[in-house]
């Protein structure tokens, strides 16, 4: 079958400017998510859709394809990772260039590996036959570190149970839940085609460990994020080891 992975990275972020190819322990963060694709040595494509030129030369660069950019449409605030996947998957059917499935990598997931994406994969492809087209999509997930059952809520400055039916409960007597990694996600193009969606109706949990998970939305979520890094993956500043 063939595959591509698809780095979405468009030029517009807002909360931290230019958060694609910003630097991440010396190196522009998108090289991470590249690095990973290209290492799983499974796609047939690894390419980035942007619409900025300064992160498409970055990208190619860094062993990536941009064979082009991103309509207007999918570059503002409002389009969303399926839209983008929607268009790469048609321009390149438009030249000729067919995949069964892709891997949507977002590009400031650095905890990314080259192994975490290719048991992914695997585990897509394995479920697609095993019953039939079961599984629409692979989405690594994360188990929350309390449970949310025990959660609350502030009314007019009073702490107050969102559910006080659980606040008795013992932590191991309330089920688990999950949550989306924010990392990659990884689909079988017919069902996507179908329901034009990222969570699809057959999704397979690909469940990551606490560690190797971390949400990179502020700078102070980007300083926690290489503080972590250094600490699991050993990178050397001083020496410029990666």
């Amino acid at each position: 079958m063939k595959s591509a992975a698809i780095i979405t990275a468009r030029g517009g972020s807002k909360r931290i400017p230019r958060k694609n190819i910003k630097p991440f322990l010396g190196r522009p963060i998108i090289e991470y998510s590249i690095e990973a694709a290209l290492r799983a040595d499974l796609f047939d494509e690894v390419m980035v859709s942007t619409d900025d030129e300064e992160i498409a030369q970055v990208a190619e660069r860094a062993g990536a394809k941009v064979p082009f950019f991103r309509s207007e449409k999918t570059s503002n605030d409002f389009a969303t990772t399926a839209d983008v996947i929607a268009e790469v998957i048609e321009a390149y059917e438009q030249i000729g260039k067919n995949f069964h499935t892709v891997c949507c990598i977002y590009p400031t997931a650095p905890f990314v590996t080259a192994d975490t994406i290719r048991t992914a994969m695997m585990l897509l492809e394995q479920e697609m036959p095993l019953s039939q087209g079961r599984a629409d999509c692979v989405i690594p997930v994360v188990k929350f570190s309390f449970p949310p059952q025990r959660g609350v809520v502030v009314h007019d400055g009073i702490l107050s149970p969102m559910w006080p039916e659980n606040m008795a409960k013992r932590s191991q007597d309330l089920e688990p839940l999950y949550h989306d990694c924010g990392q990659f996600y990884c689909l079988n193009v017919e069902s996507f085609r179908r329901q034009k969606a990222i969570w699809m109706e057959n999704a397979v949990p690909f469940v990551q460990d606490e560690k190797y998970v971390q949400d990179i939305d502020t700078l102070e979520d980007w300083e926690i994020a290489e503080m972590k890094y250094q600490l699991l993956m050993g990178t050397n500043l001083q020496n410029g080891n990666q």
